[in-house]
């Protein structure tokens, strides 16, 4: 009865952009991020012989279409406003819907795939190729920002505030490899969450991951935080670029509920975690039990039907139990694995 009130909620909370072939590009992606508004900064107006500077294109490796973002060292520039730097991004802002974008007490997750060429030449500045920014305010400018950066060994490094380099690795494990990102963030202007971890979409293997419980992820005057994906990058030593081609898909932003009952719903899963495996088709579902209890599990779709019954009545022993379940016949989306006992029912969502 509970999840029959708080789904059709969650459903208000999501949103997934994919390619799906040639044409329409830039209005496929607004529909998505700001529908009826213009999400899509691009070089155009000095550069329009190119047409339009993000593409759809069969991508071999992931066997899909995927966006292909391209920036050119000459004549591109950024919009015709700023000439010692280019950009084509994409992003949320004010015209997008309010669980686009995030204010102060709300946790958002995002998650995306991207794959840099190989050879890919950043900048000894920046190389921008997402940004959380921090929107109004007397500091209008990015929170989090993942920017790749020329040096004796290529990085690409997680920046706060602008300042602070919290990560770094090598950038060549992105290059020629489709990588998965996810990212975590409760907004809040003091004792906010930030954690992010990228992993290698076919092996599966960690490359980079960062968590902090206790950071500032909004300034006390901004009004929202949003997210922008692209190629941003600096001019000022444009005889160390080239022209590039990055690929990115799959966006995908959730905005958790705030009120009580669904925050409730979520959060009471200390005992239940979740990990998943993209390359076997799997996930891992993990939790404890203080005294032998009646389990059962479910997998619902957003709409809070029931897609498979996984334990059905199981008695189970007192301590830690580990299931590894097959996720092959579940299409991309947001799905809620479901945990019941004769004492306790907890829920914790699963994004395919």
């Amino acid at each position: 009865m509970l999840l029959s009130i708080v789904l059709p909620q969650f459903l208000q909370s999501q949103a997934l952009l994919e390619a799906d072939g040639p044409g329409n590009t830039y209005e496929l992606i607004n529909s998505i991020l700001a529908p009826g508004a213009d999400v899509v900064e691009h070089p155009e107006c000095v550069h329009p012989e190119f047409g339009r500077h993000i593409t759809e294109v069969w991508d071999a490796d992931l066997n899909q279409y995927v966006f292909e973002f391209n920036i050119h060292v000459t004549p591109d520039n950024d919009r015709c406003i700023n000439f010692d730097r280019q950009r084509m991004e994409i992003k949320t802002y004010a015209a997008s819907p309010d669980n686009l974008i995030g204010t102060t007490g709300e946790t958002i997750d995002y998650k995306w795939k991207f794959k840099l060429p190989v050879g890919f030449q950043p900048s000894s500045n920046f190389t921008h190729l997402h940004q959380i920014k921090a929107v109004d305010g007397s500091d209008d400018m990015p929170i989090f920002t993942l920017t790749a950066r020329m040096k004796s060994i290529n990085q690409l490094e997680l920046i706060h505030n602008n300042t602070d380099k919290l990560a770094s690795v090598d950038l060549s494990l992105f290059e020629g490899k489709w990588v998965e990102v996810n990212e975590r963030i409760k907004v809040d202007s003091i004792h906010g969450t930030y954690s992010i971890d990228i992993k290698n979409a076919t092996s599966g293997a960690t490359i980079l991951t960062y968590s902090n419980n206790d950071l500032m992820t909004i300034r006390s005057d901004n009004s929202f935080i949003r997210p922008k994906w692209g190629i941003y990058r600096s001019l000022l030593n444009s005889q160390d670029l080239r022209d590039e081609a990055v690929r990115f898909n799959s966006f995908y932003i959730y905005e958790e509920p705030k009120t009580k009952l669904n925050s409730t719903l979520l959060n009471d899963a200390t005992n239940l975690k979740l990990t998943t495996n993209s390359v076997l088709k799997t996930f891992t579902l993990e939790y404890n039990l203080q005294v032998q209890d009646t389990i059962s599990i479910d997998i619902l779709n957003s709409n809070g039907q029931i897609l498979k019954n996984l334990i059905d009545a199981e008695i189970q022993e007192k301590g830690k139990h580990i299931k590894q379940i097959n996720s092959l016949y579940l299409k991309t989306g947001l799905y809620f694995v479901c945990l019941h006992s004769s004492t306790f029912n907890k829920t914790i969502k699963l994004i395919i």
